[in-house]
């Protein structure tokens, strides 16, 4: 995975646990169904078979791949409307590219997040770039869904352009984890991402018989995804493996491992630890619209169809089929 990297060893590390902490016990963990999405690329459905009070304020969560392409292979999706939430792609291998309706664009990759906060309606796209569809390779990444409160429902649209070199890192107190903060705050380190729900986002590497604890806010839920490789979380260890999804119940602290043997195709445990502050409103989600109730979806589809999300730009970006 060749998302951001550095020497653990020169960064910040993490403080251990005070007397007074408590760890984050677990509550649950799934382990996501595959499928498919937009034009057919793999899928994971992170957030199946968990209770929407758990997972707010969050709504979706798809890992994207991990998938080795053959030339003319690489898919991605077709113009689509999105309304109510933000969409936020982070891209760990490969590249993706993204245009919207409201002048937002650009290349993720390797480490790249593009943070796209629909709001009152946007139009976007999503596509692998011509040449990786001509010369094949590896697709890696994850696309989360974050609620917006009903205040915030027809926010002004916004798009966020964060490279991988923006992240904050930070390093476990043993030296053995790598901590990548894209949004929120970890331990007084900040994240680069500007969030309207108060979230917090972070990817990190714990290598093998490795262990990572770090401060979480209280205020806020939080969810353990592992991307690949093995390990344990929570104060009693409960395993955990990729495709799984971990939530946490109340504390002040994260704590995760990675067994000593991973797999010999996995360098290390890769964990997707989220949290955020619970809106706790209503949700009546119908595809790509997330609203309060059924009347503003029906009121978001007529202004879809009245062309109120903006146009598709001159010389748009296109779905590349064969």
């Amino acid at each position: 995975m060749p998302a951001i990297t550095a020497d653990t060893l020169t960064l910040p590390r993490i403080a251990a646990a005070t007397a007074s902490d408590t760890e984050r016990p677990v509550r649950s963990i799934t382990t996501g169904p595959r499928g498919y999405e937009g034009e057919g690329f793999p899928v994971v459905r992170a957030f199946a078979g968990v209770s929407s009070a758990d997972l707010d304020p969050f709504v979706h969560l798809d890992q994207m791949g991990e998938v080795e392409y053959e030339p003319g292979e690489p898919k991605g999706t077709d113009w689509h409307p999105h309304r109510g939430f933000e969409t936020v792609t982070y891209m760990l291998d490969g590249r993706f590219a993204h245009q919207d309706s409201h002048g937002g664009g650009g290349l993720i990759t390797d480490g790249a997040t593009q943070w796209m906060t629909a709001g009152s309606g946007i139009l976007h796209i999503e596509t692998p770039p011509a040449e990786l569809v001509e010369s094949g390779g590896t697709f890696h990444g994850v696309q989360l869904w974050v609620n917006l409160p009903r205040k915030d429902k027809f926010a002004t649209p916004r798009y966020q352009a964060i490279e991988g070199n923006q992240v904050k890192l930070l390093s476990s107190e043993d030296g053995g984890a790598l901590l990548r903060i894209i949004a929120g705050d970890v331990a007084g380190a900040q994240g680069p991402g500007a969030t309207h729900t108060p979230i917090t986002l972070a990817h990190a590497t714990i290598e093998p018989g490795a262990r990572l604890n770090l401060p979480w806010n209280r205020e806020f839920n939080a969810l353990v995804y592992v991307l690949s490789g093995r390990g344990a979380v929570g104060p009693v260890a409960h395993p955990i493996r990729q495709g799984q999804l971990a939530v946490l119940g109340p504390g002040d602290r994260i704590s995760v491992s990675a067994e000593p043997n991973q797999d010999s195709h996995r360098d290390a445990l890769e964990v997707l630890l989220l949290g955020g502050k619970p809106i706790r409103e209503p949700v009546f989600q119908y595809g790509p619209f997330v609203m309060n109730n059924k009347s503003e979806i029906v009121a978001a589809l007529e202004d879809y169809n009245n062309g109120k999300f903006g146009a598709i730009p001159p010389n748009a970006l296109m779905p590349h089929r064969v």
